[in-house]
């Protein structure tokens, strides 16, 4: 019986893979032909969505992008036994845009059935979580602190630093909470992960629990992806019935717990403390720190918070050691980051590579330029809070200290891209008003000062006295950073600034004036 692989990740589906899966049922019964349908997630080549797999002796051929009225050809062609097809596109695993990758994280995302227990584990599933368990808890994070992993959600501060702080804490209990509030434009990589390979991420939360000592987790999921919750909510119940979780994980005599809880629809809840009030039953509002969550978190108690991608990176530290993952990297960006390319780009999708590739290299080799044939003028990196980048920094290398140097965040990986019909000062206005939109309102310096700066970026383009008003939003966005409870209001200006510095002709400015 032919194996044929149709995915079921929501970027698949919302190209119509739940149409294509059907037929190709349907056609091959009228065929009389056996089929073994398996639904994937996605590999991450979403201008070939959907992207049908067929296993030959030579290896998995793929067909792409597959639509429902397409596979009565393909049938006809001999598509089960990897024939020709003007929508054949090879082997998939040799395809160019994935061989030139370094799968780490999602090494097994597309390949395997996300709901097989036992398709993972033949994929090198759960040998972390074995290797941890053989661990001493400072062992494990030192494992970590080693690796050089840093938290992926955003604010890159190292892993094993927070976990050692949660280790250390003294407390009857501890908790271990995922954010998969994933809110920023142009991302998917953590829904990728719920949707493709929940097992990693479920076994990247138990290291952290033996870790810690953390007996209780909670995935805080982000409302609009009911897709990923309902896919993991299955694999919990599978971890659970095979000893993964629950009184006794995997023999050990530890016990850890963990559940899934839907977000509660505010791009606010994406900041951890927000995201704990939030798990608390309470409104999302940012709590003051100190203390710190690894502290003082959930219900008060110390709480490792990570980000999906975080976690899902620490199987395979753990099992292969934490020279193996610092190994790729550079500087103090070590291992790999899911790099999500989305906006006005030809070949969107995910790619996942060691920090050091730079934005040209992503833009081009990978992501083919822009959709329209266009020069692309500008890339956000790092969600709605990212400062847009001009083409004389694509250059730059992807570390977090090299972004950072120039006023820019590396963030979760996500990249929105714009060529050069994008009128940046309108970009620069959505930014602040997102902000204003957005804000919990517990602190001034985001509350009110994103619904001036919105109101002052509509003077500059009214154009009544552009220098005094430019000068006025360069020192309210002063504020902002420096005054504002947590990184939304703190990181709104990025975009701002950037745009006026590097785009000043779209405000109707020749220059910047000098800074009173």
């Amino acid at each position: 019986m032919t194996r044929v692989y149709v995915p079921a990740d929501s970027s698949a589906l919302a190209c119509g893979a739940e149409a294509v899966a059907r037929a190709i049922t349907a056609e091959a019964a009228k065929r009389g032909t056996p089929v073994e349908l398996v639904r994937n997630g996605s590999r991450g080549l979403m201008w070939l969505e959907p992207l049908v797999e067929v296993v030959t002796p030579a290896g998995r051929m793929g067909y792409g992008p597959v639509g429902a009225g397409d596979v009565p050809a393909l049938f006809e062609a001999g598509f089960l036994q990897g024939a020709f097809h003007p929508l054949n596109v090879g082997i998939v695993d040799r395809h160019p845009w994935l061989a030139g990758q370094e799968r780490l994280c999602f090494s097994r995302m597309g390949v395997i059935d996300p709901l097989s227990f036992d398709d993972y584990a033949a994929h090198e599933g759960w040998a972390g979580l074995r290797a941890a368990a053989a661990m001493k808890p400072a062992e494990i994070v030192a494992a970590v602190t080693e690796s050089g992993l840093r938290g992926r959600g955003g604010a890159a501060f190292p892993t094993g630093i927070k976990w050692k702080t949660v280790l250390d804490t003294p407390a009857d209990r501890k908790y271990v909470v995922c954010n998969a509030d994933e809110g920023d434009s142009g991302t998917f990589s953590d829904r990728m992960t719920m949707e493709g390979d929940p097992f990693m991420l479920i076994e990247g939360m138990a290291i952290a629990a033996l870790a810690t000592g953390a007996t209780q987790g909670y995935v805080y999921c982000r409302s609009e992806y009911p897709h990923a919750e309902h896919t993991f909510v299955k694999a919990l119940a599978i971890a659970r019935e095979r000893g993964v979780l629950g009184e006794d994980m995997l023999g050990t005599g530890r016990a850890f717990h963990l559940e899934l809880r839907r977000g509660a629809g505010a791009y606010i809840c994406g900041e951890e403390t927000s995201l704990l009030e939030s798990l608390e039953g309470k409104r999302g509002l940012v709590r003051f720190k100190p203390p710190v969550p690894a502290v003082s978190g959930l219900f008060g108690k110390p709480t490792v918070v990570n980000n999906v991608i975080t976690f899902a990176s620490l199987p395979l530290i753990l099992q292969k050691g934490a020279a193996f993952y610092r190994d790729y990297g550079r500087g103090r960006s070590r291992g790999t980051l899911p790099i999500q390319l989305a906006g006005n780009i030809r070949r969107g999708g995910l790619v996942e590579k060691a920090f050091g590739v730079t934005l040209r290299e992503l833009l081009h080799d990978w992501g083919g330029g822009s959709a329209s044939g266009r020069p692309i003028r500008a890339v956000q990196v790092g969600g709605p809070l990212g400062a847009y980048m001009p083409e004389s920094q694509f250059d730059t290398p992807l570390d977090y200290e090299a972004f950072a140097s120039i006023g820019a965040m590396v963030g979760h990986g996500g990249m929105v891209v714009f060529d050069d019909t994008v009128d940046m000062a309108r970009m620069a206005r959505y930014a602040m008003e997102f902000c204003a939109i957005e804000s919990c309102g517990k602190c001034t310096p985001c509350r009110i000062g994103s619904t001036r700066g919105t109101e002052v970026i509509d003077r500059i383009l009214a154009g009544r006295d552009r220098a005094a008003d430019t000068r006025l939003l360069e020192d309210l966005c002063e504020t902002m950073v420096q005054g504002s409870l947590c990184a939304l209001g703190g990181m709104t200006p990025y975009p701002v600034l950037s745009a006026l510095k590097h785009f000043p002709e779209d405000f109707g400015l020749h220059r910047l004036p000098a800074a009173a």
